[in-house]
């Protein structure tokens, strides 16, 4: 059976857009002819992409039933992209409830369709929780009244994943690796781009069509060969992989987390979730949606073109813009009433202001942060030992920045390009702290302004800053002098270069 007609516009939900797969959806759906909407906690966090303007953006949360049936009123097709890393007591019920509450809510406003993405996972095998409750959420959607396509897969390899990311970070450090017994488990990958052709072509599906569909590569591997295909594309020697006999997934996903930028709270699911074989148990998919064309694509196609997308700066989405909300910095006046700790610093450049500003909005990720490299990594290694982001998030473009996005341990607050980049702290610190570096002219120059803020939290915040204070008076200065010189030698380049290209065009 085919789908209906490809064409049809649908008006379509999407939960999730801020996340790596919702955010990659959304203009695919746009592509295909559907009027969008999305909803979301913070419009902030999609305030600068590229399909801003094209969707309707509906701020609230998917916890109240009442208002959850309004603003699903005239959809057609509700994209259910939402699950939680959060774990805890009551997680798997929290996550159930919350699914069937949507779907109650998605019936009682007339959707036709809803479509999930779940996991792929043996039958009757102890799974991980957070396996556990996937298989709960799309059983949940199953059983509503709306008709309901639930996609199963497995290893979604795409530049910026967070599966890639533990491959791609596990085989270019560790040439010998003792691994536990699962990287001898068989795992069928799946590309970004035939997750996302699977669910765009659920929106035309035929109605009262509600089941489950296991989506792959049909190229089953196991973990360790992943690896080892992975090293091959990249021009690296074999990796040596050495299967111990111990499932050992806590000490593997705490391994995971220093080697990479993945944080504790997700290598502990992504590791639990390698312990069962992970292949398609059907192909009936296949009678329903035609595959891309071209096909499938290949595992190792799939690593070559993660990797090409991230060497030309072409990285859509990362599992690490996804991350939590948090409060904006109180403004300026209101600071009355806060114990707020301040490190200011200003440096007069002979640079324009628009070279200042291309090195700030290129900072951290492989530009580092303009000083003591081994002091910013040293921090790094200790957050991640506390469960925080680390350094190695990195960043999704070298150059450009966006509201939402990541930058090592920080998050993009606001932007107002060419003035001003304010950064929100993601580490873990008994308070919440931002650095904001702005430029503005300064004669036949500019001025650069650094400003570094901490909100405490209990006398373990003031110490802690009184702790790491001396150090900032060695890291900051050397910042804003380091910024403002690379600003003068990129300065210093672009005449060179604009020069060059004046004498050859000179007859």
């Amino acid at each position: 059976m085919q789908p209906s007609d490809a064409s049809q516009s649908r008006t379509v939900l999407v939960t999730g857009a801020t996340g790596y797969i919702g955010g990659r959806l959304v203009p695919r759906l746009l592509e295909a002819g559907h009027t969008v909407k999305v909803l979301v906690r913070s419009p902030q966090k999609i305030a600068d992409v590229p399909w801003r303007g094209q969707v309707e953006v509906l701020q609230d949360s998917l916890d109240d039933a009442g208002r959850l049936t309004s603003t699903l009123e005239g959809v057609d097709v509700l994209y259910y992209l939402v699950h939680s890393m959060a774990a805890g007591s009551g997680f798997e019920e929290k996550e159930e409830a919350m699914a069937r509450l949507v779907a109650g809510a998605a019936a009682g406003a007339g959707v036709d369709r809803i479509v999930y993405l779940g996991g792929l996972h043996p039958d009757n095998a102890l799974l991980s929780t957070h396996m556990r409750s996937r298989e709960k959420v799309g059983r949940a959607f199953l059983e509503s009244p709306v008709d309901s396509i639930v996609f199963q897969a497995g290893v979604v390899i795409g530049s910026g994943s967070a599966s890639f990311e533990m491959i791609r970070h596990l085989a270019d450090t560790l040439p010998v690796m003792p691994a536990p017994s699962w990287v001898k488990n068989r795992i069928e990958a799946i590309a970004v781009r035939d997750v996302l052709h699977y669910l765009v072509a659920a929106a035309a599906l035929p109605d009262r069509l509600n089941r489950t569909f296991d989506i792959g590569s049909r190229d089953v591997l196991t973990y360790k060969d992943m690896m080892n295909e992975y090293a091959a594309e990249r021009g690296l020697p074999r990796r040596l992989v050495i299967a111990l006999p111990v499932p050992a997934p806590k000490l593997a996903g705490l391994w995971v987390a220093l080697v990479t930028p993945i944080p504790l709270s997700m290598s502990f699911p992504l590791v639990q979730s390698l312990q069962h074989d992970a292949v398609s148990r059907e192909q009936a998919v296949d009678r329903y949606i035609p595959q891309p064309d071209g096909g499938l694509t290949p595992y190792r196609r799939a690593v070559a073109l993660a990797l090409g997308k991230e060497r030309g700066g072409q990285v859509e989405t990362t599992w690490a813009n996804a991350g939590i909300d948090a409060d904006p910095l109180p403004s300026d006046p209101d600071w009355a009433g806060y114990k707020v700790f301040l490190d200011e610093r200003t440096f007069h450049s002979e640079a324009a202001p628009e070279h200042v500003w291309t090195v700030i909005e290129g900072i951290g990720g492989s530009n580092g942060w303009y000083s003591l490299p081994l002091a910013w990594r040293l921090r790094g290694w200790l957050d991640k030992l506390q469960g925080g982001a680390g350094l190695l998030r990195g960043r999704r473009h070298p150059k450009t920045l966006g509201t939402g996005e990541v930058v090592d341990w920080w998050r993009v607050e606001t932007i107002d390009r060419g003035r001003l980049l304010r950064l929100r702290a993601e580490m873990r610190a008994p308070g919440r702290a931002w650095l904001e570096l702005s430029v503005e002219p300064d004669g036949a120059g500019s001025l650069y302004r650094q400003r570094a803020i901490f909100f405490p939290r209990g006398l373990s915040g003031r110490l802690y800053w009184l702790g790491v204070y001396p150090f900032h008076g060695i890291i900051f200065p050397s910042m804003a002098r380091n910024i403002s010189a690379a600003a003068a030698a990129l300065q210093e380049t672009s005449a060179g270069s604009a020069g060059s290209k004046v004498a050859g065009d000179t007859p």
